[in-house]
């Protein structure tokens, strides 16, 4: 049964490669995390005068460039001036040219969201009439392509990387000291390394063509290179390449002086700084990602990257170790198995290491999602929904190769038989010898002449011959050990386990790395929240002339989101009646401390003219009298406090009079 294992073993590992590459293709890396939350002109709009500037907000804080917000004729040519500017909060706008005749425009973007991930789109809006246009409104991220694609394996190889390099250091410490000296364990590490090494610089390398053209020609661009280094994916970037260089030293003393330290005293001193070491390098790599990505922005921030690196070291120590098990099961030497203590040490850390992962993925979950919903309306719900799954099929498939191990034989009877079988043999082979040697001596002239032959002509004609022996003889013990340990059907149940955790394991990091390139549920939902509320009524003025404005709103404090919502009717010069209602993300209205609006005509220099409405309900303000002295393109400044010091200004352009 044993020599079809190896076979069965690489067709599985491939089949579980290719599963993961292909949700790796489908993962659509062009996800964004920061949404579009609304614009001016929206989309698809029709206005009667060209707007001075075009605005476009999103749920989350973004990075600009010179071409971040493109405007376009219908000839496709450029009608916006200057660069793009963030005029509050998380509100962008770049203005355009005066005098823009009739027509359909398309106004195109490409932003780097606050947790490193690149957003791109596109929509049209009409100054007089919709009209023909010659530009194509695709809507695709630069990260769609090849260098998209190459920049998820990248993410991919360097999560395995990591998880295989501290896992399986961790396992060698913590449970199997003798592994330090077996060399495909040694060479599992190492493999882990030198993964993540090359996928950070190739991460390094791709950046500035991911979120910029997407082009594979700006790879090697040194300029881009340098933009890369400035921002804070660069700098994690460079953080997780010095932190390797520690990590190269670690591996060295592992498996060099360490393995070869034999007095007692000294190697548990080594153990235990070997240890501290580890798990600060470790804590740092984990840091790398938990300082860039989701962890980094968002809803409790501060606490969020901690749990972020707790998260990524208990899946190092699980996954990680569940590796170098598996090598340690199917490739170490037969005078060096793998125990059942040490078996036993894993399954304990193991097991750890689940408590801490249900314990942070519960807290990223509820952060990430925000509602109960978001598990089965959100992509990303959906994916994290079946990370839990393939987590639960995991632990029950552990919880078998627990019970082989309850039953794994221990490895002294084994060796004990091994000798017997050995003594045994050997007995045998002197009788034989007495034989030969008798059979020699009673005048066998050709069998002594062939024996001079092969014992040579050299001072002491037996050495040579004697090592050669004893090399067979060693090497035909350790076949006979290896047989008969893996005979144990108890080892053989623990082996096949272990390879389905590793295959689950597979798969589980490939999920794991779509989910981080998936917009999280929580933003999700909000930006469906925002589009259908503008949708209804998004700035257009019905049969009574009245004018909505929908304006989503972050203070950055607890309970900090939600979208304000201006009535104006009718919407004309003179009096005016205003109502402001204030919403969660979720459509449920609630109060805020306090809530004024503003109204600002730049182009008669006129204003701000301030309101301060009157609370009416849960959510609700109104002011009556609100004069507009004149027509034209008005700024309306809505002021939102959510708590003592948590406050922020959204604006929007609407045309009154």
């Amino acid at each position: 049964m044993t020599p079809t294992i190896a076979p069965r073993l690489r067709t599985l590992v491939l089949l579980l490669l290719a599963a993961a590459c292909a949700l790796l293709a489908g993962a659509g890396p062009a996800s964004a995390h920061a949404a579009v939350t609304g614009s001016d002109p929206g989309q698809g709009a029709v206005v009667d005068k060209a707007p001075a500037r075009i605005s476009l907000t999103f749920s989350e804080q973004v990075a600009l460039s010179d071409d971040s917000l493109r405007v376009l004729d219908p000839e496709g040519k450029r009608v916006d001036t200057g660069k793009p500017s963030n005029v509050s909060g998380t509100t962008y706008a770049v203005p355009l040219h005066s005098g823009l005749p009739d027509g359909t425009y398309t106004v195109a973007y490409q932003v780097v969201s606050a947790d490193s991930h690149p957003v791109a789109g596109a929509w049209t809006f009409s100054i007089g009439a919709p009209s023909k246009t010659s530009v194509s409104v695709s809507g695709q991220s630069a990260d769609d392509g090849v260098v998209g694609w190459l920049y998820g394996f990248g993410r991919y190889v360097s999560y395995a990387g990591f998880i295989v390099m501290a896992g399986g250091a961790a396992f060698v410490l913590a449970c199997w000291r003798r592994g330090s000296g077996v060399r495909p364990v040694q060479r599992f590490v190492v493999s882990g390394w030198v993964a993540l090494t090359a996928a950070t610089l190739a991460l390094l390398l791709l950046r500035g063509s991911f979120t910029g053209s997407g082009k594979v020609a700006d790879i090697f661009d040194l300029s881009l290179l340098g933009q890369v280094l400035q921002t804070k994916t660069g700098a994690a970037l460079v953080s997780r390449l010095l932190l390797l260089a520690a990590a190269a030293l670690f591996i060295a003393v592992l498996f060099g002086a360490y393995d070869k330290r034999e007095d007692a005293q000294e190697k548990r001193d080594l153990t235990f700084g070997l240890s501290i070491g580890g798990v600060v390098v470790a804590a740092g790599l984990a840091a790398s990602w938990a300082m860039s990505e989701h962890a980094s922005v968002g809803l409790q921030a501060g606490i969020a990257m901690p749990v972020d690196v707790l998260h990524l070291l208990a899946v190092a120590a699980w996954l990680g170790g569940l590796g170098a098990l598996l090598v340690a099961l199917y490739r170490a030497p037969a005078d060096t198995p793998v125990d059942r203590p040490a078996v036993r040490r894993f399954s304990q850390v193991a097991f750890g290491s689940v408590l801490v992962l249900i314990a942070t993925g519960t807290y990223q979950s509820w952060r990430q999602l925000g509602s109960w919903s978001a598990f089965t309306d959100t992509r990303y719900g959906q994916l994290l929904l079946a990370k839990i799954g393939l987590v639960v099929v995991m632990v029950g498939v552990a919880w078998i190769s627990r019970r082989w191990t309850g039953r794994l034989a221990e490895t002294a009877p084994v060796e004990a038989a091994a000798v017997r079988e050995k003594e045994r043999v050997g007995a045998g082979n002197e009788t034989a010898g007495d034989v030969d040697i008798t059979a020699a001596g009673d005048g066998d002239a050709p069998a002594e002449s062939e024996g001079d032959s092969d014992l040579g002509t050299d001072e002491h004609p037996g050495t040579e011959r004697a090592a050669q022996l004893a090399r067979q003889q060693a090497a035909r013990d350790a076949a006979r050990q290896k047989r008969m340990r893996d005979a144990d059907p108890n080892r053989f149940g623990l082996r096949r386990s272990v390879l389905a955790e590793a295959g689950i394991a597979v798969v589980l990091l490939a999920v794991t790395t779509v989910l981080t390139q998936t917009e999280p549920g929580r933003t999700e939902q909000e930006a469906k929240a925002a589009s259908s509320s503008s949708a209804s009524a998004s700035s257009d003025t019905g049969a009574s002339g009245a004018l909505t404005l929908n304006m989503p709103f972050d203070t950055g404090g607890e309970d900090g989101k939600g979208i304000v919502t201006i009535d104006l009717d009718p919407a004309r010069v003179g009096d005016n009646e205003m109502h402001v209602f204030v919403e969660r993300p979720n459509g449920r209205a609630f109060d805020i401390p306090e809530v004024k609006v503003e109204f600002t005509l730049k182009a008669k220099d006129i204003g701000p003219l301030p309101v301060v409405p009157d609370h009416i309900a849960t959510g609700h303000w109104s002011a009556n009298g609100v004069q507009i002295p004149m027509a034209g393109d008005w700024q309306v400044d809505v002021t939102v406090r959510t708590s003592d010091i948590d406050e922020v200004t959204v604006s929007k352009n609407a045309q009154i009079g």
